[in-house]
């Protein structure tokens, strides 16, 4: 029988969400969460084509997926200050709107409008990123890890549709990179229109209620267990987020072509989509995640080396092997903020921190692997850096899975 999680003993008795319109806010959880990774995931797949036709270099070509992450890192942690002030369900509301506008701006053919739609979108995704957990904590208290496996499917899930459909609706639909980076503005409408009935059906006792019971401050910067937290956070995301925007060019170098090669990528996020529903579910009953993290682990290990020094007609089984392993890895780090964390106001401070010194690990990534790629004309150096970083994960990730808050003082 599972043991409680003490998260839960934490949480105010006062009803929430969950008991009002509970399916109205579930759905408008699930579109936002839909809309924070597709505009990113569409882009690996393209990434050649829009290098060639705007004439930029690789370095310049990985920027297109680290100027995001160097926006997450910028604004993470002021979108918890906003939270307290205006209240989470308007700043989601204007965040998506900001995204709506990026995705169009990008759309726009041209090296600036590309980067500065780009740098929105990264500021739009930033916000729901960092109080979506919070949000969760706070209306489903007794159902953390259901409804952190909900919104993470939700959003691998367009992801995988994302990268997968790119190169078809660029090339097949003869839409170009333009359409099939533009096209997300559709499912960014939708979510504004899903999440428009939180706005109205808000409750202002149960905020007042979060409120008073987050007046305790703490200083995570000066908690080892937030920098362990913050730490796996940001290797996860580098790996993410490196496979993303790089793993249709290393195959395209190993003989597969474009077309197939986008469809690998989506394969690779398809084989998360299970696990980023179960591992939450598992995780919020274990008074330990720590074998959640060994599993992590030897599956990111194991899919790199398969890229490094596996055969060819093995190639969908290292991928997914490393999508399972990036799945692991992602749930594990949207579930320390809620288990490592007494209440949602905690949660969304350890959630902005994580994410802003984590996405700023992780902006690196990208770009230092096309410029490793620029310089030794080969995959092989840039590999052995996630190689690196599943190892790093491993010591960050023991840490961060103990069954303890980032207040303690042990």
């Amino acid at each position: 029988m599972s043991t409680p999680n003490p998260i839960e003993r934490n949480q105010p008795s006062s009803q929430s969400s969950a008991t009002f319109t509970p399916w109205a806010l579930i759905l408008g959880i699930v579109f936002i969460a839909a809309i924070l990774r597709a505009p990113l995931t569409s882009v690996g797949p393209l990434v050649g084509s829009i290098r060639d036709q705007l004439h930029i270099s690789n370095t310049v070509a990985g920027m297109i997926t680290a100027l995001p992450l160097f926006c997450f890192a910028l604004f993470s942690p002021f979108a918890p200050k906003l939270a307290r002030r205006y209240k989470v369900e308007p700043v989601l509301l204007v965040s998506i709107v900001l995204l709506c506008v990026g995705i169009l701006l990008r759309s726009l053919s041209g090296t600036a409008t590309l980067f500065i739609g780009t740098a929105l979108i990264g500021l739009a995704i930033a916000t729901g990123n960092v109080l979506l957990p919070s949000l969760i904590k706070r209306e489903f208290p007794e159902r953390i890890g259901m409804m952190t496996g909900i919104y993470s499917m939700s959003m691998n899930l367009c992801g995988a549709v994302a990268s997968g459909i790119s190169i078809p609706i660029a090339v097949d639909l003869g839409l170009g990179w333009q359409g099939a980076l533009g096209i997300w503005g559709v499912l960014s409408l939708i979510a504004i229109f899903t999440w428009l009935p939180q706005i109205k059906g808000r409750r202002q006792q149960i905020a007042a209620s979060n409120q008073q019971i987050s007046n305790e401050k703490i200083n995570l910067w000066r908690s080892p267990l937030a920098w362990q937290v913050t730490m796996f956070m940001g290797l996860q995301s580098l790996i993410f987020y490196v496979l993303i925007t790089w793993l249709p060019e290393i195959l395209l170098q190993q003989g597969i072509d474009k077309s197939h090669s986008g469809w690998m990528l989506s394969m690779m996020q398809l084989s998360l989509l299970p696990f980023t529903f179960l591992v939450p579910v598992i995780a919020g009953r274990m008074q330990s995640q720590r074998p959640l993290v060994y599993v992590t682990t030897l599956l990111l290990l194991g899919g790199t080396f398969g890229l490094l020094f596996g055969s060819i007609e093995w190639i969908l089984l290292w991928i997914m092997m490393l999508g399972i392993g990036a799945g692991f890895a992602f749930s594990l780090a949207m579930m320390f903020f809620t288990l490592r964390t007494r209440t949602a106001q905690q949660a969304a401070e350890l959630s902005g921190m994580a994410q802003s010194v984590g996405y700023l690990l992780a902006a690196i990534g990208p770009t230092l692997f096309g410029y490793l790629h620029d310089v030794t004309d080969s995959w092989t150096p840039p590999l052995l850096i996630l190689l690196a970083a599943s190892i790093l994960i491993f010591i960050f990730g023991f840490g961060s899975a103990g069954n303890r808050f980032v207040d303690s003082r042990k």
